[in-house]
């Protein structure tokens, strides 16, 4: 219904200002025009230098600016129109962008935008340059120097005010092209953008795949997450409660007769109770760390860097809170991050580092240990991609033999 509205709105305007509300996308196409022929200039010289293989390490960079353009003008036609639907996370690897549908649809719009979108947002924003110079013309000719006076392409030179009035034509037929070019060029490169770049109807059939998928994930990551605390509970917390019951039954019945021995019992039980309490505690911060609510991400992090066995470097920009989801998902990835580096990389330093951006929260660890390491091989790594992709979210593990282990995921930044 809105849209029908808005649609009702664009057919009752006047053709005057339906150009200008036109002209006002184009110099937004004309930006993302020129940040795409950048990207395509460097993809070309990284596909030259990939052919003498010395550019494969460039390549993720190039497929990452992609995505950024990309991204800059799905959000540029979402402020003048429908939302543009996003893909998701997109893969930034070479051999797995070029497999990607969503991927290949963004280089053929890449292709197009930075050459041929580029010629015609740069004209159009021209015209009205040139009418209104053209047509302001009888206005401050008189005033430069003899012989610089001319008209916008310099087709004549005006040297007296006969010939002022074929520089005001001129403005003329510039203000007419331009009322009739405006709307048809920003509805071609807004149309042929919607149509490779929106992926709202194309990729339904393998967005739902992939949500079914990570329902599936996370129904299993849930159940497993339930038996890893009734476990605990079970085998932890309620052996040593039974242990405390059991001594204050014994301290009970030996007060009567040896009063000394029921007080060593007594402290035995406490004891026991203690060691109770603290491990109900563990568990409680297993299951959502109280730090988080605290003291934000950033002190969480900090407090796990602190407690770190490997040195640990924490950087966080966050300039806004998180969904409590999204920063306990980051905050278990930083640790078992860390717990794998002290346990088996033998790693001397690891660096963290959280960022915010464009609503998604970047999160990487990187240890300089030996490398090496294999998602699945009892590293809890599994559980934690299940919470990363119950979010929508990527997770990506690169670990070479000899080092560096890097483990980098994108989380949504819901509130």
């Amino acid at each position: 219904m809105a849209q029908q509205r808005s649609g009702s709105r664009r057919a009752g305007r006047s053709p005057l200002v339906a150009a200008l509300v036109a002209l006002e996308q184009l110099p937004g196409a004309l930006g993302t025009a020129l940040l795409a022929l950048g990207v395509l200039v460097f993809g070309l010289l990284v596909a030259v230098a990939c052919l003498v293989g010395v550019g494969l390490l460039a390549a993720p960079a190039a497929v990452r600016g992609l995505h950024a353009v990309a991204d800059r003008e799905r959000s540029r036609l979402g402020r003048w129109g429908p939302e543009v639907v996003s893909p998701g996370p997109l893969p930034e690897r070479l051999r797995a962008a070029a497999a990607d549908p969503a991927t290949r649809r963004e280089l053929r719009w890449l292709v197009g935008h930075g050459t041929g979108g580029l010629l015609l947002s740069a004209i159009v924003v021209l015209l009205p340059i040139y009418a209104v110079r053209d047509l302001s013309f009888p206005l401050w000719w008189w005033a430069v120097p003899p012989g610089a006076a001319s008209d916008s392409l310099t087709f004549w030179d005006v040297r007296e005010w006969s010939d002022v009035p074929l520089v005001v034509g001129l403005g003329l037929a510039w203000t007419t092209l331009s009322l009739l070019v405006t709307r048809p060029v920003a509805a071609l490169l807004a149309g042929r953008g919607r149509r490779l770049l929106d992926a709202a109807d194309v990729d339904l059939p393998l967005r739902i795949a992939q949500l079914t998928a990570t329902r599936a994930a996370a129904l299993d990551a849930h159940a497993t997450e339930l038996r890893r605390i009734e476990r605990s509970l079970h085998d932890g917390t309620q052996n040593r409660l039974v242990a405390v019951t059991v001594l204050l039954g014994a301290a009970r019945r030996a007060v009567p007769r040896d009063p000394a021995a029921a007080e060593e019992i007594l402290e035995r039980a406490q004891s026991a109770a203690e060691d109770a309490l603290a491990e109900l505690r563990s568990v409680a911060r297993g299951i959502l760390p109280p730090v988080l609510a605290d003291r934000g991400l950033a002190g969480a992090l900090s407090g796990l860097a602190a407690t770190s066995a490997v040195p640990c470097q924490v950087a966080v920009d966050v300039p806004v809170r998180c969904a409590a989801s999204v920063e306990a998902t980051a905050y278990f990835l930083v640790a078992e991050a860390l717990t794998n580096a002290s346990r088996h990389s033998g790693a001397t330093r690891v660096a963290v580092d959280v960022r915010s951006r464009e609503g998604r929260l970047g999160v990487r660890v990187t240890d300089d240990g030996a490398g090496g390491a294999v998602e699945g091989a009892g590293s809890g790594l599994v559980g934690i991609r299940r919470r990363v992709e119950a979010h929508d979210g990527t997770l990506q593990l690169t670990s070479p033999p000899g080092g560096p282990t890097t483990l980098t995921a994108e989380l949504p930044c819901g509130s």
